[in-house]
């Protein structure tokens, strides 16, 4: 069977993985001139530094599984978490439940009460419940509004936006329920798992195992349409770098892009299908990454809970990566997630930078713009869906109505959020949902088992 395959991200990079390894033929096509997708990487300091900070947690059974497979399993390292908050001025602590207790910003009473329903939230497993509820009701009902507006609201806005009253409560269970699978023994302190080498190496192997097993990997080389004939995908036409397009023919199409870029490939779509891909709302990712000549603070991952900083969260990767990686350099993520049409999106570089360096100094007084080595500004469109009440009943289903063309995105990863190891998880199993639809579940001799 041939598979053509839209994206060299996660997902796309998984499904062809499976496909060759059952002895069938999958064909990548990545427009940008990287594999990887969100986890692709940068030269920084003489290593590989990811565009979007990345991290594994030990719940993430489907990544781990996978750089085990690819022989890379002696770089992964699981390591321990610094988590703060930024809040009235001070970076608190905020990795255990005894940070809690001694966040005064919060009453005594409104501590414990925070505590005790985090604890519910990370013991129940029923997801459904939280469905229809908004995460901002939720959490005013049960932790109160003082602890809502000081610790919860300016997350939401900061990862949101405008959007922020209407996030489900399904999507924090999730994030709060997989916190607590990542942590350890004894002080509960959380482990986080990162490839030495990059995510970058994974997924670079990745794609060299594939054509190893007889598939193909394209990068700079983009999909233009996908060919469907008499209700049925038969084919792709590809674009190369220089030439004039080409048609390809394939027995089963996996589209891996947006939502809204797949409608923009495709035929019109029956009506209900159309609906749930363009009823989407997605928010970009706007990173700034300061390359530092020492540390800014000794967090990993800083929440800011101040929303007159113009960023919601500081991830500082050598306060828990080796900075040797980097030349002995200190690597500082700035993240935003604005829309496409607002002012921060599009700012240029420059601008961002200089909107953003007067508020390091709040959250270290001694910084100074001469620390900054070099900076790296990079924008991701598509990078989070907003996740509304009963998200699930407007999810598309993999197969679409057009037969033998499948859909595997971000959107779709659900209860839990986007992020690689889902990505790989739902690329695998859409690739043999492909298989199984075909009747032929493996049919060569380089199964590898």
């Amino acid at each position: 069977m041939r598979v053509g395959i839209i994206g060299g991200g996660a997902a796309g990079l998984a499904a062809a993985y499976e496909l060759t390894k059952r002895g069938h033929y999958a064909e990548v096509f990545e427009r940008a001139p990287f594999l990887g997708g969100q986890a692709s990487t940068f030269p920084v300091g003489g290593g590989k530094l990811e565009r979007g900070y990345h991290h594994l947690f030990v719940s993430d059974t489907a990544m781990t599984e996978l750089v085990h497979e690819l022989g890379l399993g002696n770089k992964l390292a699981w390591l321990e978490s610094k988590v703060g908050l930024f809040y009235e001025g001070k970076i608190w602590d905020f990795a255990t439940p005894l940070d809690l207790l001694r966040f005064t910003p919060l009453s005594v009473i409104q501590r414990l009460r925070v505590g005790l329903w985090t604890f519910v939230l990370q013991k129940t497993r029923n997801w459904r419940k939280f469905e229809q509820v908004t995460a901002t009701d939720w959490l005013k009902r049960h932790m109160g509004t003082r602890a809502y507006e000081v610790i919860w609201e300016p997350l939401l806005r900061g990862k949101f936006g405008a959007y922020y009253d209407q996030v489900s409560m399904t999507w924090l269970w999730g994030k709060v329920y997989l916190r607590v699978a990542s942590r350890g023994k004894g002080m509960q302190k959380e482990l986080l798992g990162y490839p030495m080498g990059s995510f970058g190496e994974v997924f670079d192997t990745l794609g060299a195992r594939i054509r190893e097993m007889g598939g193909d990997v394209h990068i700079s080389a983009g999909v233009n349409r996908v060919i469907v004939e008499d209700g049925r995908a038969v084919g792709m036409e590809v674009q190369f770098p220089g030439e004039d397009p080409e048609d390809r023919q394939y027995d089963a199409v996996i589209a891996t892009t947006p939502s809204y870029v797949f409608v923009r490939l495709v035929p019109p779509m029956p009506k209900e299908y159309e609906a749930k891909l363009t009823g989407v709302r997605y928010l970009s990712a706007v990173l700034v990454i300061l390359v530092l000549d020492r540390p800014l603070s000794d967090k990993y991952w800083m929440n800011v809970g101040d929303r007159s900083l113009p960023f919601l969260g500081v991830i500082e990767h050598t306060n828990m990566i080796d900075k040797s990686l980097y030349g002995g350099n200190h690597i500082v993520y700035l993240t935003n997630y604005p829309s496409r049409d607002s002012e921060l999106y599009k700012k240029t570089s420059e601008d961002l930078l200089e909107e953003f360096i007067p508020h390091l100094c709040k959250l270290n007084p001694d910084f100074d713009r001469s620390w900054i080595l070099e900076f790296h500004h990079h924008k991701v469109d598509g990078a989070q869906p907003i996740i509304g009440v009963n998200y699930g009943k407007h999810i598309p289903d993999h197969q679409t109505p057009f037969k033998h063309l499948y859909l595997a995105n971000t959107t779709q990863i659900y209860p839990e959020d986007r992020g690689t190891n889902y990505s790989v998880r739902m690329g695998r199993e859409v690739a043999r949902m492909v298989m199984e639809d075909a009747g032929n579940a493996s049919v060569g001799s380089n199964t590898g088992e």
